[in-house]
């Protein structure tokens, strides 16, 4: 007979052995007693041996079946112990997330904080890098998750949104437009723009929805750095575009004059983004869970 000993083929005839007799180790495995006499005696016809005799109502295992229990034993228990292994992993391997460099400077610290509070043991690697360098680790398997505001282009990955934000125009307060109400899109092609870098999901949608407008840009410069593209507009040297969340205060304190653009809405969503094959272990689910809160903690 062409057959594969299985962990239920071991299984059944451990209990047997241990209950000495089909019919207990049936109600012991919640099984039929002639589903448990099959599976005896595919062991035995598989390789041809006898486990045990059975000489009246009573089973007296054979030299066969003796060693067949001394082996089955083992290797249970090793199955046992390699289970044990897998789920403590799966509860306390590191989850490895990128951010993007604006989610990172508006979001990341604060999930870092919820998921410490939350789960004190354990450990989370992150990293900043931009949303285009992100879907590549992602494909990698580099990082476990991204949290990115650009648009993902790989069919290989899944995203689903969990947060709103809004991109402002941005520059000095003695810029000539910083004292109208109102600025027209084409206005805008007026300015010297410091950007984002090649990549930046800031840089893509503010440049996709000029494109949109059949408006021209004219790019000055390009940072990765949002500290950097502030005190580039704060010296006078011309305008940029940041999330609102990075410029309120300095927008509040006169630091930067904020150009609002008539019918225009540079809104974008967060996003969680993951391999549609990632495994989700219990870790993995707790940070998606807790970015898909983040309205009760953020």
């Amino acid at each position: 007979m062409d057959m594969s000993m299985t962990l239920r083929h071991l299984s059944v005839f451990l209990a047997v052995c241990e209950e000495n007799s089909m019919t207990g180790a049936a109600k012991r495995l919640h099984m039929t007693q002639p589903s448990v006499s099959q599976t005896i005696k595919e062991l035995e016809e598989a390789y041809e041996v006898c486990l045990f005799e059975r000489l009246g109502r009573r089973l007296h295992i054979t030299p066969a079946g003796q060693s067949l229990l001394a082996y089955g034993r083992q290797i249970l228990s090793l199955t046992a112990q390699a289970e044990q292994a897998l789920h403590s992993f799966s509860r306390t391997a590191p989850v490895r997330i990128g951010a993007s460099v604006t989610i990172g400077e508006i979001f990341l610290v604060e999930l870092l904080q919820q998921l410490k509070s939350r789960h004190p043991a354990q450990e989370i690697l992150s990293e900043i890098h931009n949303t285009s360098e992100l879907e590549h680790m992602l494909l990698r398997d580099d990082i476990d998750l991204a949290l990115v505001e650009g648009d993902i282009s790989s069919p290989y990955l899944l995203s689903s949104p969990f947060m709103v934000d809004e991109l402002v125009v941005v520059a000095p307060p003695s810029c000539p437009l910083a004292q109208r109400t109102s600025l027209s899109v084409q206005e805008l092609c007026s300015l010297t723009m410091y950007l984002r870098e090649e990549g930046s999901g800031t840089r893509d949608l503010f440049l996709q929805t000029m494109e949109q407008h059949h408006a021209a840009v004219h790019i000055a410069g390009s940072f990765n750095n949002t500290e950097a593209l502030k005190k580039v507009v704060m010296a006078g040297l011309g305008a940029t575009i940041l999330s609102r969340r990075l410029v309120d205060e300095d927008i509040a304190a006169g630091r930067l004059a904020l150009l609002p653009v008539d019918r225009v809405a540079f809104k974008r969503i967060f996003k969680v983004v993951r391999h549609k094959d990632k495994f989700i272990t219990p870790p993995l689910q707790a940070v998606i869970q807790a970015c898909q809160q983040h309205d009760q903690w953020f």
